[in-house]
């Protein structure tokens, strides 16, 4: 895996987080009125290139967005935020946070993306890597299914059943130097790890890594085991390694070098939203080489910036200042439970 170089992020299908923090408990079918109100351009990719800057690591995100919500991208600096424009608004998530800090999330659905917007957003990626001589491309996010005649082409623009193609997007970022990391969800994290198409990092999320493995996970063994399965299948297209975010109970990465999971305890928790992707920013945000101790590092900081961001009232994490310490375990006890299981434990 590469070294602490610049890092582009492509989000497909940008979002504006809508945050509304309530005064008690959100009750189902009850009114409830918000005490704050919070919005934000936004988009995973867009939150691991802010958490990188935070870190001083050099980044640029580009986002396909809707031009109605163009004023909202003004706050960031001109070579930071590189938007593709469609028609229209940007799709909505909402979150809703108790006074007990508990958020429930609400997200729109990734609307069609057209060829042309599929293959202006592969340009503007490139062009970024190539701009900032950058060592990953991040893709992040809902991967929206293509829209028009174009999809299932052939030509890089889209697959046969309508999905977007990474295969070619990483082809020419591999021949600019950089590797893909693909963090994403549902279908298309069940396509990338079932048909790998040359990604370096994978990156699902407990309840994701369940869903991939087609079983319950509820402690740390089980969570090694699934991962080693996605290392094990994608290792001949490229894969490298598997990390995944186990929430609260801190950041795995599996290699062929080994198996590291770093944990870190969060002041408080304020907001989750963002949560993972300062976690993968944090992942990303030094060197990372194929030994343990370098794993160990890069775990740790994974661990640590998570921890921060759940701490943080904004989707976009502010600052790194007062960041928690993380607890690092090399080759750890597989018999190490989960806070909270995922998947349905016990299902073959």
């Amino acid at each position: 895996m590469s070294a602490a170089r610049p890092v582009v992020t492509l989000t497909p299908a940008g979002a504006v987080d809508a945050t509304y923090r309530l005064g008690g408990e959100l009750v189902r079918g009850a009114f409830a009125r918000a005490e704050s109100y919070e919005r934000e351009l936004s988009g995973k990719g867009v939150n691991v290139t802010v958490a990188l800057l935070r870190a001083g690591i050099p980044s640029s995100a580009v986002v396909v967005m809707g031009e109605e919500d163009l004023p909202l991208a003004e706050v960031f600096a001109a070579d930071t935020l590189r938007p593709v424009l469609r028609p229209g608004a940007t799709r909505v998530n909402t979150s809703i946070i108790d006074s007990g800090g508990a958020t429930t999330k609400v997200n729109a659905s990734a609307g069609r993306l057209s060829p042309d917007a599929w293959a202006a957003a592969q340009d503007a990626a490139i062009d970024e890597i190539g701009r900032r001589g950058a060592g990953w491309l991040v893709v992040s996010g809902a991967l929206p299914p293509l829209d028009g005649e174009c999809a299932g082409s052939g030509d890089g623009t889209g697959v046969g059943d309508g999905h977007l193609d990474l295969g070619p997007l990483t082809i020419r970022a591999r021949e600019l130097g950089a590797r893909v990391a693909l963090d994403t969800s549902g279908a298309a994290l069940r396509r990338a790890a079932h048909e790998p198409f040359g990604a370096a990092l994978l990156a699902p999320n407990a309840e994701e890594l369940a869903e991939l493995a087609g079983r319950g996970i509820a402690s740390v063994g089980d969570a090694l085991a699934a991962a080693r399965e996605l290392l094990e299948r994608g290792a001949a297209a490229g894969l490298e390694a598997v990390y995944v975010s186990l929430g609260a109970d801190g950041s795995l990465l599996v290699s062929g070098a080994g198996a590291v999971l770093a944990r870190a305890r969060a002041a408080r928790v304020a907001n989750t939203a963002g949560a993972g992707d300062a976690s993968l920013a944090g992942l990303l945000a030094g060197p990372v080489t194929d030994d343990l101790g370098s794993l160990a590092a890069a775990a740790a900081r994974a661990a640590s910036f998570g921890a921060h961001a759940v701490a943080q009232t904004s989707t976009l994490l502010p600052g790194l200042e007062g960041a928690p310490e993380a607890e690092v375990l090399i080759d750890p006890d597989p018999g190490i439970p989960l806070t909270e299981a995922a998947g349905t434990v016990g299902a073959s």
